[in-house]
């Protein structure tokens, strides 16, 4: 009898075959083929960024879509992988849920939000959003390779990753597939209850080898629109003093706005349509440092000249 989960996976099945078998006894070749692939796409990427976070609830896929909305906003080629297999919610929030990629000499192309950020989800191969995937960690991982083997990503000078929350299967299977990555990015709100598994996260990443780039506090403060004063609902300066406490560099904090919620269930990208508002501005902050990544790499490949004493 045909239930949710078995066209959840048979929607999986659409995924051109890399032959990233879950069974155990699989032949070693195809397995080296798909990795080669894998190996061969990622190249193809400049940086890999994987926004976590210890709990759910604290913002991570707005902080993870309005970081690729920003980063391809200052025309980086962005590619935006969501890997939450259970609750994809990446191609709500760009609008695009409707959207399906399409099979181009033996892979899936990403489905274009623009002509430079390119979007990958789980969430795009379900018959229908409504459907719950009920998987193991198996599966799971085989799925995470084929989005990176068989998704002809292109060059990219970004890929952000929107992990699940937590430190199961997904982040461990993308981190472990990806290879070197530039590092993780973390998102927390400040109330302890949500920083007490942020501490959590920033151990996975030691353990892991992923550096972490550093945390984003997000809900941090809510501006009242009618009279202007802020109101510390969830607290503040918790993600803050977590960062100092971990040395781990703190990237800004996110004030609550209720158009970023509203913008997120309209799918209209809250970075493109309140690009001048106090929150789009401290996004804006928050991706600095990741700039920074590409800037250096720019520096590396052209360094320029130290000019002699008669040109200065």
């Amino acid at each position: 009898m045909e239930t949710r989960d078995t066209r959840a996976a048979a929607a999986a099945e659409t995924i051109p075959t890399c032959s990233c078998s879950t069974d155990a006894g699989a032949a070693a070749e195809p397995f080296d083929a798909a990795e080669l692939r894998i190996r061969e796409r990622v190249a193809r990427m400049r940086h890999k960024i994987v926004i976590l976070s210890g709990k759910g609830g604290v913002g991570k896929s707005t902080v993870a879509v309005n970081l690729a909305v920003a980063l391809a906003g200052r025309g980086m080629q962005v590619g935006l992988l969501d890997v939450d297999i259970h609750g994809p919610s990446v191609p709500m929030m760009l609008g695009i849920e409707d959207a399906r990629p399409h099979n181009h000499d033996g892979a899936l192309l990403p489905v274009e939000f623009a002509t430079n950020l390119k979007v990958m989800s789980m969430g795009f191969l379900l018959a229908s959003r409504d459907d719950a995937v009920i998987w193991r960690g198996p599966m799971k991982y085989s799925v995470i390779g084929q989005f990176l083997a068989d998704v002809e990503w292109g060059d990219l000078d970004y890929l952000i990753v929107d992990a699940p929350p937590g430190t199961g299967d997904e982040p461990l299977a993308i981190l472990q597939l990806l290879g070197d990555v530039d590092g993780a990015v973390i998102v927390t709100t400040p109330q302890e209850v949500a920083l007490s598994d942020v501490r959590k996260c920033v151990g996975f990443c030691a353990q892991v080898g992923c550096r972490p780039l550093g945390i984003i506090e997000n809900m941090s403060g809510f501006v009242c629109p009618h009279c202007g004063e802020t109101v510390d609902v969830f607290g503040r300066g918790g993600g803050e003093a977590l960062a100092a406490e971990a040395g781990v560099p703190f990237l800004g904090s996110v004030p609550l706005d209720p158009e970023l919620v509203q913008a997120g269930d309209l799918g209209r990208p809250y970075m493109a349509a309140f690009a001048q508002s106090a929150t789009a501005e401290a996004f804006r902050g928050a991706i600095g440092p990741l700039m920074a990544l590409d800037e250096r790499d720019q520096e590396r490949s052209d360094p320029r000249p130290v000019p002699s004493e008669g040109e200065r």
